[in-house]
């Protein structure tokens, strides 16, 4: 007696949840010997996750799962029934084709997936903070869902490729959310036993859209470092007995294990500025560039001073908030321009009534699968420098670390002073700290920012 196509689509999803997708042995050699008449009505009895996963299995069953009629009807049961759903404008595909090419319709239906996922969330990150001047959704956005379904989320990768071509795929072994930033570490998985071998490194965005299945993931590359050159310009910026922490570059750290030349982890920090474009806009071989949008106007003398700015500051670890603060109406007067640079006093020195005390202690902890520590003296800091219309002027996330300064730099506090001056193209963040006794904490006593008249001249096309 034949079997009934629906109770064949039944096995077939009963199969995919599963094994994750993949079929038997036994339901692939049984599919093998129908009819492809037969096929395509069994396949027509499967929703879309399903019948997506089938076009994985070899040429013939990619063909018949992959039936304009097919997707048609899934699209039309999904998408038909709202007249305001219009179908997102991409190349190549076009409703009022009357014979389209095989894979039509599947491809308009995955397309119309993902542009409604990502209109949803594009709403999400339409509020806007007026603190940071940035999204105050990101975090949901990212960490939770951008759709209904919850299979649907954004996840990074780590490719590691050696200098003799082996590449090793990190996945993500933590993350961490911040007010205005994301901290992402790996740690697992590091095949390569001496730093010095590595050719490059590449993170990338890797989005799941609704169809949960390891081939549909859009791949967006974020970064791809050259190693050889920094390495050696790499900075030390601090260690305990374990690990030693090294800065590649603003955003980068690499732990090697103390004395050796073994990777213990990589750790990036990434602003959460453009963070979701950056993670899911860019593609394979190209990151996400900004549209080019007119730049502001500034058509207040020159003479007057640059004004308006607003200065966001978070000082985080990879466990806790350590200081938040914002800054507004911060000027700096045309004849207090030096050396290119434009300087934005948020903190002074002398006024006592600005300096802000630092929650917890100045460390940065890590773990890498069983083992943990703490290196003393380093954090990650978050900088958010909108201009006088509250837009992100720049934006930088990075690890820092904090040297101690041998004078006394502020009279009010008799203990030690300490610095962290982080250096970056075209902008520089100076703050001072002091160790308070009495208070058992750090104080905020001075934070400078400068801003090169370069990048403030191409913002905002003038010549100051």
């Amino acid at each position: 007696m034949a079997t009934h196509p629906k109770v064949v689509a039944s096995r077939s999803r009963q199969v995919y949840k599963k094994s994750d997708g993949s079929l038997s042995a036994f339901s692939l050699n049984f599919l093998e010997r129908l009819p492809c008449e037969i096929v395509t009505k069994v396949l027509s009895y499967l929703d879309a996750p399903a019948l997506f996963s089938m076009s994985y299995v070899n040429k013939r069953t990619h063909q018949l799962a992959s039936d304009n009629a097919l997707w048609k009807n899934l699209y039309v049961a999904q998408f038909g029934k709202n007249k305001r759903q219009k179908p997102p404008p991409v190349a190549g595909l076009n409703m009022e084709v009357k014979d389209p090419a095989a894979g039509y319709w599947k491809r308009l239906f995955l397309t119309t997936v993902e542009h409604r996922d990502t209109k949803t969330w594009k709403q999400l990150l339409g509020h806007v903070s007026c603190l940071t001047g940035l999204p105050s959704r990101t975090e949901q956005v990212l960490s939770i869902v951008l759709s209904s379904c919850r299979n649907s989320h954004v996840t990074w990768e780590l490719t590691v490729t050696s200098k003799s071509g082996q590449v090793c795929a990190l996945e993500l072994s933590r993350s961490q959310f911040c007010k205005t930033s994301l901290t992402l570490c790996w740690s697992g998985g590091l095949c390569l036993s001496n730093y010095g071998e590595i050719s490059t490194l590449q993170l990338d965005g890797v989005r799941r859209i609704e169809l949960n299945h390891p081939g549909l993931k859009k791949r967006s590359l974020m970064a791809k470092l050259n190693m050889q050159p920094l390495t050696k310009c790499a900075q030390v910026i601090g260690q305990d007995r374990l690990v030693q922490l090294k800065l590649l570059q603003p955003g980068v750290i690499m732990g090697l294990w103390t004395g050796q030349s073994s990777v213990a982890f990589f750790m990036f920090t990434l602003h959460f500025h453009k963070l979701m474009e950056r993670s899911t806009h860019g593609s394979a071989v190209c990151p996400y560039t900004e549209p080019i949008i007119k730049p502001p106007f500034d058509d207040v003398d020159p003479d007057y001073g640059l004004h308006g700015y607003q200065v966001h500051i978070v000082l985080h670890n990879t466990t806790c908030q350590l200081l938040s603060e914002s800054f507004s109406q911060l000027f700096c007067p045309k004849d207090q321009i030096s050396d290119g640079f434009i300087h934005l006093t948020a903190i002074s020195r002398t006024n006592l009534a600005q300096h802000t005390p630092v929650l917890g202690s100045i460390t940065l902890p890590w773990q890498c699968e069983a083992l943990q520590g703490s290196v003393e003296n380093c954090c990650v800091m978050s900088f958010t420098l909108l201009d006088e219309f509250r837009k992100p002027f720049k934006c930088v996330c990075s690890p820092v670390s904090m040297q101690l300064e041998k004078s006394s730099v502020c009279l009010d506090y008799s203990d030690e002073h300490f610095l962290i001056h982080h250096k970056e193209p075209g902008v520089q963040v100076k703050m001072q700290l002091a160790w308070s006794k009495e208070q058992e904490k750090f104080v905020l006593i001075s934070l400078v920012v400068c801003v090169s008249v370069h990048e403030v001249n191409k913002h905002f096309s003038r010549d100051y």
